[in-house]
């Protein structure tokens, strides 16, 4: 299937169906360095994993010869995200980490509706779509990725690889080297996603426990605040002494307070 809409500068084509991306010649490569670059990814994932995603497109610029490359999450299922995310990036692009292009109007939105890798290009008009100035895709590779986690979590994005220089830059040996990264990238994804959970939750706890215990840490102040100042308020000469009693336990109360208003649960 190809699509061309000449009015958003996109062009795309299921890559496995291609005829002329498949009979591209293979460039001329040591056949060890796409096994080097998954060993060297499976050592990043094995020793920091969170680092894996950036080590990932970084890899594959590295070992595709493309210019960029970079991991694009669908942020659709918010309603008020109908977009992708730039969760990673490499190479010329990586100045746009963290921007976003829309869900249903983008490549990354084709090749997810289509469920299987593009080949695409990219021109002016699509960028000037989107407002931002950037070099065309004479040639790109898009492929899917998808993640669930064991409580249902759902995730889904691309994995892309462009070139600025040639319109084919890439053969079906980056396609397969890509395609094993893109298995990667849900890894990673979901690694992530359950790491910033169970730290989210961690410090929800902790939140919570110290809540627990300053809510029990008002109760003295404030009990000896109202005692204070019932008695600051019987006539008798010592009322001043009580008077400053009950500032004192004023402050301390308003200390306590604070520190339990500076609990950012939205933050946890």
């Amino acid at each position: 299937m190809t699509t061309t809409t000449t009015d958003t500068g996109m062009k795309l084509r299921d890559l496995c169906d291609d005829d002329a991306f498949l009979g591209r010649a293979l460039r001329k490569r040591d056949p060890m360095h796409a096994i080097d670059a998954l060993r060297r990814l499976a050592h990043v994932f094995a020793t920091s994993p969170a680092d894996g995603l950036q080590q990932l497109v970084e890899i594959a610029v590295d070992a595709t010869g493309a210019d960029s490359a970079g991991i694009s999450l669908d942020e659709s299922a918010d309603p008020a995200r109908q977009n992708f995310r730039w969760i990673a990036v490499a190479g010329t692009f990586a100045e746009y980490l963290g921007g976003t292009t829309p869900r249903f109007a983008s490549p990354c939105g084709t090749c997810l509706d289509r469920g299987a890798p593009q080949l695409y290009s990219v021109t002016k008009p699509f960028y000037d779509s989107l407002g931002v100035t950037a070099r065309e895709i004479p040639d790109g590779i898009l492929i899917p990725w998808h993640s669930v986690d064991q409580q249902g979590g759902d995730a889904r994005g691309t994995l892309w690889a462009v070139s600025h220089r040639e319109g084919d830059a890439f053969d079906i040996e980056d396609y397969r080297l890509l395609a094993s990264l893109a298995d990667f990238a849900a890894i990673a994804v979901r690694y992530d996603q359950q790491h910033k959970a169970i730290v989210s939750q961690a410090r929800f706890a902790a939140a919570g426990e110290m809540a627990n215990r300053l809510a029990h840490r008002i109760n003295n102040p404030l009990q000896g605040l109202t005692n204070t100042l019932f008695l600051a308020s019987q006539p008798g000469q010592d009322a001043h002494l009580y008077a400053q009693q009950a500032l004192d336990d004023l402050a301390r109360l308003s200390r306590t307070v604070s520190q339990l208003l500076s609990l950012d649960y939205n933050a946890q």
